[in-house]
């Protein structure tokens, strides 16, 4: 069997796996694409393979500069502190074991809840600053999955390309 396949393939599948863990921030999403692009480059050692690697990494960058400016511009304004949102992702990985599947999602909610709740001792401004703190995070992980689809394309047209020209 032809190693580049073989690569390809791996590259592929972890591609893939990254493109989940930007969901599921469990996984390393964003970087794990851009070491997948890269294995494949020196797999396949040509310009193709390259040119693959510096559009992948520019849009995986890209998509995590996004996700961290659209979250942060929101916890800066809406004045939410860094420990509301560590809260949110220690309950997030306790719900993870504990529920599988949603867990993850209900504990970071509850622990972001929790948190402002202690933090503005009211029932209404918590669930104001959780709710906002919680569609940020959402839109800060739509933009980054953008981005990690687009440098997976980036990856699936470079392989028509080296299988074309091959």
């Amino acid at each position: 069997m032809d190693t580049q396949l073989v690569w390809t393939v791996i590259c592929g599948l972890l591609i893939c796996v990254g493109a989940a863990g930007v969901v599921i921030p469990v996984l390393p999403g964003s970087i794990l694409i851009a070491l997948s692009l890269l294995a494949w480059a020196l797999a396949v050692a040509n310009p193709v393979g390259w040119v693959v690697f510096a559009v992948g990494l520019v849009l995986v960058t890209a998509g995590m500069l996004s996700s961290a400016v659209l979250t942060g511009r929101t916890m800066r304004r809406r004045q939410i502190p860094g420990r509301s949102v560590l809260a949110g992702l220690a309950l997030g990985i306790a719900g993870f074991f504990i529920i599988p599947v949603v867990g993850l999602l209900i504990g970071f909610a509850a622990g972001l809840f929790l948190s402002e709740l202690a933090r503005q001792r009211g029932l209404a401004p918590a669930l104001s600053s959780s709710l906002a703190a919680l569609k940020a995070t959402g839109l800060g992980i739509l933009a980054e999955f953008g981005f990690a689809a687009l440098a997976g394309s980036a990856w699936i047209i470079g392989v028509w390309i080296q299988i074309a020209t091959r």
